[in-house]
């Protein structure tokens, strides 16, 4: 026998056993996305002003507090003004005008623009994002969690989805490389939070209504809410998770706190007791509902050990509903005050939100930010905390890394620019909705409305509320915004309105 090739292969076994043993401990953390469903940034018990308001006394939501002492609360943080384009840029990095999923998601090929009497909307992205290319009024991508699982996580969507249309690739999870996909569809809403309702799925053979939840059926004719099954799931999922030895990216989008106001018996009596009326109390049980569900999660990364190594977003993606149609009709269930009117505007109500990271070892407990960000930027900053830098995307990105506010070691909201094109004519009418397009830098805000030409100018440090348009008293300052969002829309290749009288293209904002 040859003795002097027995020897390295005696050794080659033990040489393998060590490296895998090296190989299984990956210390990269675990992430996990906490995303509401059209929360405005009053509903809760925290403040993210410079003050506690009257809202923040009705609502509880101990954890959304508890988490926030955990962590960094950021008190400008912002998003679009209704959902799909916010989840949009946050799964690719890109701005809405770049993705052009500018208005909410559902019929293929069709749009969810109301009927304007002036202005014809452009043929933006209906069918929303896609994987591949060649889909018709799609955007090609290349998705947050596919980075990350191309880069060793194991990717578990559970929620609410809400990126493409029905029966187009965007409607499934699992084309944007999640592993785990639980309850998320095409649907931008649901049909009911209840289980006795079957979550709004029928079982005589007829069709479903289109928002009903799919993949929840061993739950249905339980006493019991859709948000807590959620939760139970995602949790499940991660009981799974740990037995791969490798980190996790959770996705947790809720359902909550998006009409219909479904009542969560478990908190509904509290709020009647407070005096509020029974839908502002069903509204009030769905908030507490949802911050439970943060509790819950909370507690257990601490009972499975893997609080101290996993970072947690607490985002929504919109303003609450506030409109003059639900005061009209009688259903409204939230007020933003102070900022002024809530989803699908352009004020600060319509896309300002509450917003906390936890991230332990590398953020203050308890701090809090008042530099400005956009949804977008979720995307390279989370890539930046997985410790993923090189990776290529098929789209253009515009998300900026918010690290360096989360760390304090740096400002990359100085002299930045936020842009949100909007040239659509979303569900519902009331003060800033309607086709428009915006800018913030630094302490101002313009705003310009396609179908008017009107402009409004801001000074949102002394004007939270956005009630004094200071146009005429800064001409200089507003001409000067209206060029580099018109420039910064044009980057984007941004769409705009046409007028149906003669057909021709709305002008730019520095155009007017």
């Amino acid at each position: 026998m040859n003795k002097t090739l027995l020897l390295p292969l005696l050794a080659v076994p033990f040489q393998c056993v060590f490296a895998q043993e090296n190989e299984k401990k990956d210390n990269r953390p675990n992430i996990i996305v906490f995303l509401v469903d059209d929360m405005g940034w009053q509903d809760t018990s925290l403040p993210f002003w410079t003050e506690q308001t009257a809202y923040n006394e009705i609502y509880e939501t101990p954890n959304m507090e508890r988490l926030a002492k955990q962590g960094m609360l950021f008190t400008q943080a912002y998003a679009s003004s209704v959902s799909s384009p916010s989840r949009c840029s946050l799964l690719t990095g890109m701005n809405a005008a770049r993705h052009r999923v500018t208005n909410w998601t559902y019929p293929k090929n069709g749009s969810t623009d109301l009927e304007s009497e002036t202005l014809l909307f452009p043929a933006w992205n209906v069918n929303g994002l896609a994987q591949v290319g060649g889909i018709p009024r799609t955007t090609q991508v290349t998705s947050l969690p596919q980075l990350l699982k191309d880069n060793g996580f194991h990717t578990i969507h559970c929620g609410k989805a809400h990126w493409g249309a029905v029966d187009t690739p965007g409607e499934n999870p699992h084309h944007f490389g999640f592993e785990v996909n639980i309850a998320g569809h095409a649907g931008g809403g649901l049909a009911s939070y209840l289980g006795e309702a079957n979550f709004g799925n029928r079982t005589d053979g007829k069709a479903n209504p289109r928002f009903a939840i799919p993949g929840l059926e061993a739950y249905w004719g339980e006493d019991i809410f859709v948000t807590e099954v959620l939760t139970r799931e995602a949790c499940k999922a991660l009981d799974k998770a740990q037995q791969y030895e490798q980190p996790f990216f959770l996705y947790l989008s809720h359902y909550a706190i998006h009409i219909p106001i479904d009542k969560d018996m478990r908190f509904f009596p509290k709020y009647i007791e407070k005096g509020l009326t029974e839908k502002e109390a069903a509204y009030a049980s769905l908030i507490e509902g949802m911050d439970k569900s943060l509790g819950d999660l909370m507690d257990y990364l601490e009972e499975n050990k893997l609080a101290d190594n996993t970072i947690l977003l607490f985002m929504s993606d919109n303003g609450g509903l506030s409109s003059t149609a639900a005061w009209r009709d009688g259903a409204l269930h939230t007020q933003n005050a102070p900022l002024n009117s809530g989803k699908g505007s352009a004020y600060e109500g319509g896309i300002r939100e509450p917003m906390i990271v936890s991230w332990p070892a590398k953020v203050k407990a308890g701090s809090k930010s008042d530099k400005y960000l956009l949804i977008e930027d979720f995307f390279p900053t989370i890539l930046e905390m997985a410790g993923v830098s090189d990776y290529q995307t098929v789209q253009t990105t515009d998300g900026i890394s918010f690290v360096p506010l989360l760390t304090q070691t740096g400002n990359p909201s100085a002299g930045r620019s936020l842009i949100w094109n909007f040239p659509n004519l979303w569900g519902n009418t009331g003060p800033g909705i309607g086709p428009s397009c915006t800018i913030r830098q630094d302490d101002w805000k313009l705003i310009y409305y396609y179908e008017t030409g009107k402009k409004e100018l801001f000074h949102i440090p002394t004007d939270i509320g956005e009630k004094e348009n200071l146009i005429e008293k800064e001409p200089e300052r507003a001409i000067q915004l209206s060029r580099l969002l018109g420039e910064e829309l044009r980057i984007r290749e941004a769409q705009r309105p046409s007028f149906k009288a003669t057909g021709k293209a709305v002008p730019w904002p520095d155009e007017i």
